[in-house]
């Protein structure tokens, strides 16, 4: 699974001209999720999210958590996290989960993520169209693969 997380003073959601989700101070997920994800993969990224330390502190230094500054968070599903570039100029997506193994999987970090936080969880609309608006604060944009070593 695959994670791009952005630290935002506001994110939203649109799909069909009408918002889905809206948060101010938190962290907009764009969420890739692959045929060889599982339990195990939600549970260390619900975690290592959560307590990752990319939020200032009274001295404007990155040190404090999401759950910390009681941040929000929308969580939104993205196949296009897991494209293959390697040849030719068309993406191949062979390694995106499809929807009946992803949808389930999506759901459960969604459920996590809010069970961790002790809030509802923003979310876009799987499969539809959407248009996703953020001020990413800082700028602060970091990647998280469970399958990768970094």
């Amino acid at each position: 699974m695959r994670l791009v997380i952005q630290r935002v003073s506001s994110a939203s959601v649109k799909v069909d001209g009408s918002i889905v989700s809206e948060i101010r101070n938190g962290l907009l997920i764009l969420a890739g999720i692959e045929d060889a994800d599982s339990e195990e993969d939600i549970d260390w990224l619900v975690k290592k999210v959560c307590q990752l330390r990319i939020f200032g502190d009274s001295e404007g230094v990155m040190n404090l958590s999401v759950q910390d500054v009681s941040g929000e968070m929308i969580v939104v599903s993205q196949f296009t996290l897991h494209a293959s570039t390697k040849k030719g100029n068309r993406p191949s997506y062979i390694r995106a989960a499809r929807p009946e193994t992803a949808i389930p999987l999506y759901e459960q970090l969604v459920s996590e993520f809010s069970k961790t936080l002790g809030k509802p969880i923003g979310t876009g609309v799987f499969g539809a169209h959407m248009e996703v608006s953020l001020v990413n604060d800082g700028p602060v944009t970091i990647i998280l693969d469970s399958k990768a070593p970094f």
